[in-house]
């Protein structure tokens, strides 16, 4: 784990924010940083391997194909996670927020 995971991983293992996460999460092909199967929501945390060319066109694949079997997916750099954690903490409860009223309105 990178140092922005493992300083996640702090923040929103258990349920500390109202849901259960796990960790490194094996979806189709794919493993996934953190899950919460409940809202059906994976979030990334970038490291520097994602800058690397030729690397984005893969995530976007993979992006879309997690998608395509009803996965929501949230994305932060590395270096975001450890220098704005509670920014990114933030946008997670905003992300949940918008998730659970999705399921309550259809």
């Amino acid at each position: 784990m990178t140092l922005g995971e493992i300083a996640l991983w702090r923040e929103i293992k258990g349920k500390k924010l109202g849901y259960k996460f796990s960790r490194q999460i094996p979806i189709d092909q794919y493993i996934v940083d953190f899950y919460c199967k409940d809202l059906q929501l994976a979030i990334e945390v970038d490291g520097s391997i994602h800058f690397k060319e030729g690397h984005e066109e893969k995530d976007k694949k993979r992006q879309a194909r997690l998608a395509s079997l009803g996965v929501n997916m949230i994305r932060f750099s590395d270096s975001d996670v450890k220098n704005n954690l509670s920014t990114v903490l933030g946008e997670i409860k905003e992300y949940i927020e918008e998730l659970e009223q999705g399921r309550t309105h259809p």
